[in-house]
């Protein structure tokens, strides 16, 4: 087959005008999160003045790459990106820093971890439950590597089929698919109805399941109504149903019209304890359009995730400022209710209408999250107005969680798991990691309240992960640094620091670590007070805390 030379020519052309493309969409997504950071910025920088608070001053870079790592991928950075990091002179770093993140495999399985966490809390107390989440979370990752949006995903698990769902049907836990989100409310309309309430529109319905709500202004009747939407999977619980009409004899021959003679329209369902009844009811107070060939569900979710239901928006943005605050703009952040008002209502409307207007995308949250001043700033308290979270004035002082601890030493160590975290669809079967979660676990929802135990410290201290992890013939990053034969003392104080805490020591911890590190007699003396040093630094509550 003969090509003419000037096809050749096209095809440069071709890829300039991609490449063109793809450089004006990046240059307008970052006018755009410039634009909503810059308005945030205003509306924060306005409480403070009007509480007199003075914010704390930025955070170092170290401290920035530390604490993005974490907040979006879950664990600490190499201390070969911190190098880079701390050496790179352009203005625009951090923003670069979290679009690079935003593209990783970690990203995925780390706000895979979170988002399960939230919609499974079950699976942390129940070990049946647990053997389920290879499905879900493999299925959650799928979704999250396709950038499925949020309202996607969403609406998938409102709408998954029934067979799916059915109690019989978990014969092959691993299968991906969000069937074990109904294993843990047991499929019960009741329990599904107070779990999407509270997860996907930030409302604690479950109050009103058994009375009126006393705090609040939700009733029994509103409960039950949202309750009916998920009545089909029960059909012991369905009292009655409205049936559509006869279908018209002109369109009776058509399957249409065959498959919707005694539909169901609207879900009725019985309210316990009553002689009351409760009809599918959206939460807002208005009637669904029901159609002959309507789904409850599909209704339901199609109502959940619309643009203009306010509630849907507001939770998930309140959520992922949560995940980088350590504390909600609404907090507890599935509490949004007149009682427990929002301590920014603007921010939140902005955001919830940002997140709405970009189509769900979680990622331009987060781009705009992290691009506020508030974000930016240093933990350290250096005025007491910084002392309210609220007020966003410093950043929180948050507990890691037991997959950010596990996957934070073994990146500080060198450890190779069995998962490879660049494969995210893969499940991460490594039983320590499983049982070192497991010990770790923590009844707490708030990052800015998390307690270890005793046992936990126990495990830290002494348990074989960390033994093996601060051992020289087991840590390949210990003895990496501790047979670097171009490096002296400090440098190897140095290194360790940058491994666990991403940051370079102080002259003062260069000095003390470093006089300890050569003691001895023999190089196996010092490299011993190495691995002694390295155990210290990751039983450190610096390292243990993203700050």
């Amino acid at each position: 087959m003969r090509i003419h030379w000037l096809s050749c020519l096209a095809i440069p052309a071709v890829l300039l005008t991609v490449g063109n493309t793809q450089q004006v969409v990046a240059a307008e997504l970052s006018a755009e999160v410039t634009r909503v950071a810059a308005e945030i910025d205003q509306l924060i920088e306005a409480e403070w003045q009007a509480n007199n608070v003075t914010p704390a001053p930025d955070a170092e870079n170290a401290e920035f790459i530390r604490r993005a790592y974490l907040d979006i991928c879950g664990r600490i950075p190499p201390a070969s990106a911190v190098r880079d990091f701390l050496a790179d002179e352009s203005p625009d770093k951090r923003r670069q820093l979290v679009d690079r993140l935003l593209g990783t495999a970690t990203y995925i399985v780390h706000y895979t971890n979170l988002w399960r966490a939230a919609m499974i809390p079950e699976a942390d107390a129940d070990q049946q439950i647990r053997t389920f989440l290879p499905g879900f979370e493999a299925w959650l990752r799928s979704r999250i590597a396709e950038n499925r949006n949020y309202a996607e995903i969403v609406e998938e698990v409102i709408t998954m089929p029934y067979e799916a769902a059915d109690m019989q049907q978990f014969q092959q836990p691993d299968t991906p698919t969000p069937a074990a989100f109904y294993r843990a409310k047991e499929a019960k309309p009741e329990n599904l109805a107070a779990a999407t309430a509270r997860i996907f529109l930030g409302i604690r319905l479950e109050c009103a399941q058994c009375h009126d709500h006393f705090f609040d202004k939700w009733k029994q009747d509103e409960f039950w109504s949202y309750a009916a939407f998920f009545a089909s999977l029960q059909p012991d619980q369905m009292m009655q149903t409205q049936d559509v009409e006869e279908a018209s004899t002109e369109n009776a021959s058509t399957p249409a019209a065959q498959s919707s003679r005694g539909a169901q329209l609207a879900p009725v369902v019985m309210i316990p304890g009553t002689d009351r009844t409760a009809t599918a009811r959206f939460l807002d107070g208005s009637d669904p359009a029901w159609t002959a060939d309507s789904e409850s569900r599909q209704v339901l979710a199609d109502w959940v995730t619309s643009p203009e239901n306010t509630y849907f928006a507001r939770a998930a943005v309140n959520r992922i400022w949560s995940n980088h605050f350590g504390v909600g703009l609404v907090d507890p952040v599935d509490d949004i209710s007149m009682n427990n008002p929002p301590s920014h209502p603007e921010v939140l409307d902005l955001l919830a209408k940002e997140f709405a207007e970009h189509d769900f995308d979680v990622k331009f949250i987060i781009r705009v999250i992290t691009a506020t001043r508030a974000y930016g700033l240093t933990s350290r308290q250096t005025d007491e107005s910084q002392q309210t979270p609220g007020m966003f004035a410093r950043m929180a002082v948050k507990g890691l969680t037991p997959e950010q601890i596990f996957d934070s030493i073994a990146q500080a160590t060198g450890y190779q798991q069995p998962f490879n975290p660049e494969q995210p669809l893969n499940f991460n079967n490594d039983q320590r990691r499983q049982e070192f979660i497991e010990t770790f676990a923590n009844s707490s929802d708030s990052p800015t309240e998390r307690q270890s135990t005793i046992l936990q410290a126990l495990s830290l201290m002494n348990g074989e992960f960390v033994a093996d992890a601060t051992d020289l013939s087991e840590s390949r990053t210990l003895a990496a640094i501790a047979e670097a034969p171009f490096l002296d003392t400090p440098q190897k104080v140095e290194a360790l620091f940058l491994a666990t805490l991403n940051r370079p020591p102080t002259d003062s911890e260069s000095a003390k670590f470093s006089e300890y590190a050569s003691q001895g007699d023999s190089d196996d003396d010092r490299n011993t007070a190495l691995g002694d040093i390295f155990w210290a630094l990751l039983n450190s509550s610096e390292f243990l805390m993203n700050h």
